[in-house]
């Protein structure tokens, strides 16, 4: 049993630490978000929602370079080349996110919190494809 183990987390290896840095994405941006909101109330959710966006995906990007991808190169036309599509990749997220909770909160009042866990996953799911498909492909 031990060895099949091995061989799917081998097999595997580059999903699960997508899903496992994608829930301390999800958690780091759901943080600032809440911690956002419980300083300065519900008035301006998407003002803090665009602001847990940059800050977790700044922490993605760097998680997702060295350790589900593991793209070793770092210098700064690496970064560039990898950066920028990854940046627009996530701002197309964050569209997606935006107008979700746009939809789900101010227009259909629905509670506040289970539609950012919503909607983060799903743009945990699409980030991944983009991840794995445009920017961080092997050669």
């Amino acid at each position: 049993m031990t060895e099949l183990f091995r061989k799917y987390l081998k097999k595997y290896k580059e999903f699960i630490l997508y899903v496992v840095f994608g829930v301390l994405t999800t958690l780091v941006n759901m943080a600032v978000y809440f911690a956002l909101l419980g300083v300065f109330g519900e008035t301006y959710y998407l003002w803090f929602n665009a602001a847990a966006w940059l800050i977790s995906v700044l922490f993605a990007f760097v998680t997702n370079k060295l350790w589900v991808f593991e793209s070793k190169r770092t210098d700064l036309a690496t970064w560039l080349k990898e950066g920028i599509p990854f940046f627009g990749a996530r701002a197309f997220s964050l569209l997606m996110d935006m107008g979700f909770m746009f939809v789900t909160v101010s227009l259909f009042a629905l509670p506040n919190g289970w539609m950012k866990l919503a909607s983060n996953i799903v743009v945990v799911l699409v980030n991944y494809i983009f991840s794995k498909l445009i920017i961080f492909r092997k050669a």
